[in-house]
């Protein structure tokens, strides 16, 4: 059998072990909150951002899991109080918000696109695809999260 049949093989094997691992390995992360900060700067005046030509500081939708990531921790980094929902958040403040149930929940946030956010609760994924295509999409947010640094930073 020539070297490079061999690698493929090999390359074929380790393939198959992790994505079993993927699909069978418990789910854990180091806490069950989910940061979603305000940034200094994520001030909104009467509807309108004081930097129009800046993007919303907010994801439009935010991604929790029961049993895993089922707590949302709002942190105001910003110099003003910030609305999300029927919840105010002060300067300098923290507020968890605890999900039970599975299902999307739109919360109106002045820092958001359209104002509004969707955090879509979702079950614990069972082992097998479920799980599989779970972490995939975690990988893909992880990597889609990952801040952008310039050469001068």
């Amino acid at each position: 059998m020539s070297l490079l049949r061999r690698v493929r093989w090999a390359l074929a094997i380790v393939l198959l072990a992790l994505l079993l691992w993927a699909a069978l390995w418990p789910l854990r992360y180091p806490s069950r909150e989910r940061a979603v900060d305000f940034p200094r700067g994520a001030t909104v005046l009467k509807g309108r951002a004081i930097a129009p030509d800046r993007p919303p500081q907010l994801p439009a939708e935010i991604r929790l899991t029961l049993g895993v990531r089922d707590v949302l921790l709002l942190r105001n980094r910003d110099l003003s109080a910030h609305v999300f929902g029927q919840v105010l958040v002060l300067p300098g403040r923290e507020v968890r918000l605890p999900f039970g149930e599975a299902g999307d929940y739109g919360f109106a946030c002045d820092a958001a696109p359209a104002n509004t956010v969707t955090v879509r609760v979702l079950p614990h994924p069972d082992p097998g695809w479920e799980r599989l295509r779970w972490r995939l999409h975690a990988l893909k947010d992880a990597v889609r999260e990952l801040p952008v640094h310039g050469p001068e930073d």
